[in-house]
């Protein structure tokens, strides 16, 4: 199971499968019990592919990194081998497919648009070559939302546009905190992750004002028709992932860095749970 869930990497699997059902929340129609299912699997699915596909492509990258060096295909405990590009487009393919029969065929291509955008455009075009490779990859959970709310309606609603614009904001500086605590591994790999390229004090200084304009994106759908629970916890959310960036600025080392990285992961669990919590209680 832990191999799985490393090959997967099936924990960010559900952050994305949940992004998806927080826009379908947020956007108004219904939708019936199994096609909730059915689209969230198939996002879930689709992002695992991806991020199976971007451990086969960086396996010479995760060998040179302490982080990643045991992860499966470095390790051997799989075989990298032209096999496993047949799964992972079969998953895609399935992932998609299930999409556009179970809810529409613009909900399935936003479902293809976010494992391209993890597994092509950020792995294989941007990680290696440019510092913006994490600004274009956070397109990734931006679909997700989209996905979800063209399941409903392919006229998407304002509340899920401010979602889906806030998952792209959140991506950066949670993952430049993550890049601060492994910048020489990043360093050592050949990898120009933002801190490798203008080092951890100038990077920490980048996190807080991404962060602020990313709390400020999440405020946006509480004037859209989401209510005071939505609201209550992005407010809480922002104003403890900005209290970590503070920190950070202040002494740009691993560990606050580290506590960084937690809080946005925190703040992005009480926005995604807020809007689904709220959009659910008000009926």
């Amino acid at each position: 199971m832990r191999l799985l869930l490393n090959l997967f990497k099936l924990r960010i699997g559900v952050a994305i499968a949940l992004a998806a059902v927080a826009g379908l929340a947020v956007t108004p129609g219904v939708l019936q019990g199994w096609q909730v299912a059915v689209l969230t699997l198939a996002v879930l699915v689709s992002s695992a592919a991806a991020g199976a596909f971007n451990q086969y492509v960086e396996r010479d990258l995760d060998a040179r990194m302490a982080r990643t060096r045991n992860r499966p295909f470095v390790s051997g405990a799989l075989v990298h081998g032209p096999l496993w590009l047949w799964v992972i487009g079969a998953m895609t393919a399935a992932s998609v497919l299930a999409a556009g029969i179970a809810a529409n065929w613009l909900a399935a291509f936003y479902v293809f648009m976010g494992a391209f955008t993890y597994g092509v455009v950020y792995t294989v075009w941007l990680k290696r070559r440019t510092w913006l490779n994490i600004v274009v990859g956070g397109l990734a959970g931006s679909f997700a939302v989209l996905a979800g709310a063209a399941a409903v309606t392919p006229t998407l609603s304002p509340a899920s546009i401010w979602l889906a614009v806030a998952l792209f904001l959140w991506t950066p500086p949670h993952f430049w905190s993550l890049a601060i605590v492994y910048r020489e591994d990043y360093a050592g790999a050949g990898v120009p992750m933002l801190p490798v390229v203008v080092g951890d004090a100038r990077c920490a200084r980048i996190i807080l004002g991404s962060a602020l304009v990313l709390v400020a994106s999440t405020l946006m759908p509480a004037l859209h028709g989401l209510g005071w629970i939505y609201l209550a916890a992005a407010v809480a959310g922002g104003a403890y992932f900005i209290s970590t960036c503070v920190a950070l600025v202040r002494d740009p080392g691993r560990r606050a860095a580290r506590a960084s990285f937690r809080a946005s992961l925190v703040q992005l669990s009480l926005v995604l749970f807020g809007a689904i919590a709220d959009t659910a209680l008000r009926g």
